[in-house]
């Protein structure tokens, strides 16, 4: 009996008619309201060359005005996002094995920062950082205020995601590791974590990619993102339409990348793995 039959019963034939014919109509549906959707566009003049011009012809007077803007703002978008990823990730880890090590007496203060800040929305972190931090002094650039607000928030979620992969994993490979001399900082840095890293590494990705959807709330402290620059153009040219859509498709297209490179890098760190365990086994 195979594995696919246990988990679930084959479709016959009747079955898979039904859920040809379904999809079909599901299909026919949606082409339905798309159709509707540019029909009602195009009576609305959302279609013509003057609105999609700007964007897409190169000929356009205004082209490159508009895409250099965009470029900038999607320069300072990344920049904030690989900032917030980086610190979250590190934050995030040090939390996560930090309230596993923590003695009873003080675990309470880590746990408590923890469900603070998981309960704080993210657009409230930010626009803390930027309002209360310069009341104490602390002047830096709108940049690292949106820095400071995305991994307030990211880094205590990371740091339970990682603490749930390290518990997920079997109580024998840190037994083995205690068993062969290793420390308990070489238990967590070079047994547990690397394996709860890849075993996490799905739900790691996913809260990276919030982190650069997040990054659009900048416009709360007047952060010049890539969406700020999108509401400046749309100011002049009246295409609100046709910028959100570009903007839309830049932040598909940015979180699609990230998705791909970090299934490129579970596989090759999956196949390393695999490669030391066969060495292993043909030593022994």
């Amino acid at each position: 009996m195979t594995t696919n039959s246990v988990l679930y019963e084959t479709p016959g034939p009747q079955a898979k008619r039904r859920s040809l014919i379904g999809s079909a109509v599901v299909g026919l549906a949606l082409a339905g309201v798309l159709a509707w959707v540019l029909v009602r566009l195009g009576t609305q003049g959302q279609l013509t060359a003057e609105k999609w011009g700007p964007v897409l012809n190169p000929a356009d007077g205004t082209f490159t005005a508009l895409w250099s803007l965009l470029g900038r703002g999607l320069a300072n978008t990344a920049a904030a996002a690989a900032l917030a990823m980086v610190f979250s990730l590190v934050i995030g880890t040090l939390l996560a094995v930090t309230r596993l090590v923590s003695a009873p007496w003080y675990r309470w203060l880590v746990v408590g920062v923890v469900e603070v800040l998981r309960g704080v929305p993210v657009v409230i972190a930010i626009f803390f950082a930027a309002r209360v931090l310069p009341e104490f002094g602390l002047q830096l650039p709108t940049l690292w205020f949106l820095v400071i607000g995305l991994t307030a928030y990211n880094s205590v979620i990371i740091a339970e995601i990682v603490r749930a992969g390290i518990l997920a994993l079997p109580k024998g490979q840190s037994e083995a590791a205690y068993a062969i001399g290793l420390r308990r900082g070489q238990v967590l840095t070079t047994v547990l974590l690397p394996q709860a890293f890849r075993a996490m590494m799905p739900a790691l990705i996913s809260q990276l990619v919030v982190i650069v959807k997040d990054t659009s709330l900048g416009f709360i402290i007047a952060y010049v993102d890539v969406l700020r620059q999108a509401q400046v153009i749309i100011q002049n040219l009246n295409n609100p339409i046709q910028m959100f859509f570009v903007v839309g498709v830049l932040f598909i297209v940015i979180n699609y990348a990230l998705s791909r490179v970090a299934t490129y890098t579970e596989r090759r760190l999956s196949r390393g793995r695999k490669g030391s365990t066969v060495v292993t086994a043909e030593v022994d």
